[in-house]
């Protein structure tokens, strides 16, 4: 029976030391100064200036006209058009090129100042914008497709529905999401 009171002795005593050791170790801990940042997380910290995000958008926008010039030249390669389609087909890719995007008036400053009825007119305006320029896209691509062949419509089909299903129009949720403003503006999967 007198084991049992120096056993535990021992270990409220182990405890303590145990304790107290941790202790001064978080203490001493928090006098330190924190590291400074490095220069790459102070970079991340800061928001990029107006010319940086610009040029961003330029790389960004220069890199998809390349893929989709591409993608346009190898879509030309597989329908083997003959030279009495090249117009249609010249027509089809001047309807589909994307148009710079309309300098909208004002920013996001501006639409903190307006009441939301007034956001909503606007955001329904911008909307019946995207539904003309999308609802032009499908008439050129309809007119395209009428002067195609059965065998170049199914190769156009084929390249369609595989656009189709990278952009996550297939029903689920595949393809890329996109954080901004109603996602990534998706060329019928890049094809034109």
């Amino acid at each position: 029976m007198k084991l049992l009171p120096k056993r535990a002795l021992l270990a409220a005593a182990l405890a303590t030391a145990f304790v107290g050791v941790s202790a001064t170790a978080i203490a001493q801990g928090m006098g330190q100064t924190p590291a400074p940042a490095t220069t790459a997380q102070a970079q991340a910290a800061t928001p990029p200036t107006a010319e940086q995000h610009a040029q961003k958008h330029a790389e960004r926008m220069a890199r998809m006209q390349q893929k989709m010039a591409e993608r346009q030249a190898a879509l030309k390669a597989e329908l083997k058009l003959t030279p009495a389609q090249e117009p249609a087909w010249n027509a089809f890719i001047a309807r589909t090129q994307p148009q710079a995007r309309p300098a909208h008036a004002g920013g996001r400053e501006d639409w903190s100042k307006l009441t939301t009825p007034q956001r909503l007119d606007k955001m329904q305006a911008l909307k019946a914008e995207r539904d003309a320029r999308m609802q032009q896209r499908h008439d050129a691509i309809k007119s395209f497709y009428a002067a195609l062949n059965a065998e170049q419509q199914k190769v156009f089909d084929a390249q369609h529905g595989q656009g189709f299903q990278r952009a996550g129009m297939h029903g689920g949720h595949g393809g890329k999401h996109h954080g901004q403003h109603g996602g990534g503006h998706h060329r019928m999967g890049g094809m034109i």
